[in-house]
């Protein structure tokens, strides 16, 4: 390995010593998230912060000599926001994973950046409170990566999307000042809200290094149902109807494709004759006559099998078909995961589409998602090694995504832009509104060393 003697990673060694790491084998791994198809470049470094004070002395060499800072946490994320860029710093806070402090009396819990959301859930439920923000990725992504691209989850429709559920932030600017944003009282219209501008700024504003998150009272009873139907159209007529007589903390939907790869990988017996399955659950007292309801509905949208249960061990038994989906289709095949958000009427529209896109680029498209709030996961299964068949899946993914914002539609629910979704963004916010966004990083990173080229 060269020794390096002078220049930015020399002064970054001088300030963090073994807290920087230049060795080719080691940073690797930390040059790219897990969209395999957006471009990553070579680090100079890669910073595996510990402390506050080292993502201050990072920023602030990086600031000194103008390196771009690409900041991550377990590198989970969809879109390429934190794939490496060619002479960059690589910040990664996964080393910043304290649980600082959990608030019985005010409902919140302060964590470092770095802290496993599912850990988080965990040390919240030993108080007898629940840390809601649920992404499929919440038993390894981190709180910091959840707020950068403002993750969501299965329970979305009901509670929100991670951003909901933060109080306070503190974040370190490009050139290594320190801000603290919100407030831990339920009330707070004080001045802009800077927090919200920093959640899903996919660290494009500043590196978030410790949130103080609300927390709710854990609900005493949960349902849940499980539906199949002959095709998506009376599925989604079913999530119409259940959204007129309950309030399900969620409703995720499978299609054919999806429920036989599921099928092929767990051997739980779905209905492969099923076009869509749902899995509905409510929560709260009045659970059990909630999903009597919905499942009424489904019958009624002619459902042609339903199973309800109101045991707690059951119910996630049956969620983990939905848990697994990703897994069963990657099973199958390189894929390219997309992350579409319709209103919950136009799903049938945009269900449709994805079907004859797969058709006519003979493709194979596996979707799921979160049918309660419209927010799709349509995955291409395609071979990487074949140009002709990756040519076809980035096609497809065009597309869909064109035909999302034809409905009315957002290129992400909940994965982020990051670099993969660049190229649309303008298209559907606007050239002002875009211009707006750029004026504000500029106001927050005047040189533009932070995550550049990315989410705006």
């Amino acid at each position: 390995m060269t020794v390096v003697t002078s220049g930015p990673v020399a002064d970054l060694i001088a300030e963090l010593g073994d807290a920087a790491v230049t060795d080719s084998d080691t940073m690797i791994a930390y040059t790219r998230d897990q969209a395999l198809l957006c471009p990553s470049g070579l680090p100079l470094a890669v910073v595996r912060a510990r402390t506050v004070d080292h993502v201050v002395a990072t920023l602030k060499t990086a600031h000194r000599h103008g390196i771009p800072v690409v900041t991550r946490g377990a590198g989970t994320g969809l879109a390429g926001g934190a794939n490496a860029i060619d002479g960059c710093f690589v910040l990664s806070t996964e080393k910043l994973d304290r649980i600082l402090a959990v608030d019985e009396q005010s409902r919140t819990a302060t964590v470092e950046a770095g802290v496993i959301n599912g850990d988080l859930a965990t040390a919240a439920a030993a108080r007898g409170l629940w840390y809601v923000p649920d992404p499929g990725s919440r038993a390894i992504s981190t709180i910091g990566g959840n707020l950068a691209t403002d993750a969501g989850g299965a329970c979305c429709a009901k509670y929100g999307v991670t951003g909901d559920h933060v109080a306070r932030i503190k974040a370190v600017l490009a050139d290594g000042r320190i801000i603290h944003t919100g407030a831990v009282t339920r009330k707070n219209v004080a001045g802009l809200n800077l927090t919200r501008l920093l959640v899903g700024s996919e660290g494009t504003l500043a590196v978030i290094v410790e949130a103080t998150m609300r927390l709710r009272r854990t609900p005493v009873h949960t349902a849940t149902v499980a539906a199949a139907f002959p095709d998506t159209v009376q599925a989604v007529d079913a999530v119409l109807a259940i959204q007129a007589v309950a309030d399900p903390s969620l409703v995720e939907l499978m299609d054919r494709t999806t429920i036989a790869a599921v099928n092929d990988m767990t051997h739980m017996g779905l209905d492969e004759t099923a076009g869509a399955l749902l899995l509905i659950q409510c929560d709260g007292d009045a659970a059990e006559a909630e999903a009597q309801r919905s499942a009424d509905a489904c019958r009624a949208a002619a459902a042609t099998e339903l199973y309800v249960s109101t045991d707690a061990a059951e119910g996630d038994a049956l969620m983990q078909a939905r848990r697994v989906a990703l897994t069963a289709l990657e099973r199958r095949g390189s894929t390219l995961l997309d992350d579409l958000a319709v209103p919950v009427p136009r799903l049938p529209h945009m269900l449709e589409a994805i079907t004859r896109i797969a058709d006519r680029h003979r493709l194979l498209i596996g979707t799921f998602g979160h049918a309660a709030d419209g927010n799709l996961h349509p995955t291409i299964v395609f071979d990487a090694a074949d140009p002709d068949s990756a040519d076809r899946a980035h096609r497809a993914f065009d597309e869909m995504v064109t035909r999302c914002l034809a409905l009315g539609g957002s290129i992400t629910g909940e994965h982020g832009v990051g670099s993969l979704k660049r190229r649309y963004l303008e298209p559907m916010i606007g050239s002002v509104e875009r211009s707006l966004m750029t004026g504000i990083k500029a106001a927050f990173d005047p040189t533009g060393i932070l995550n550049p080229g990315r989410a705006i």
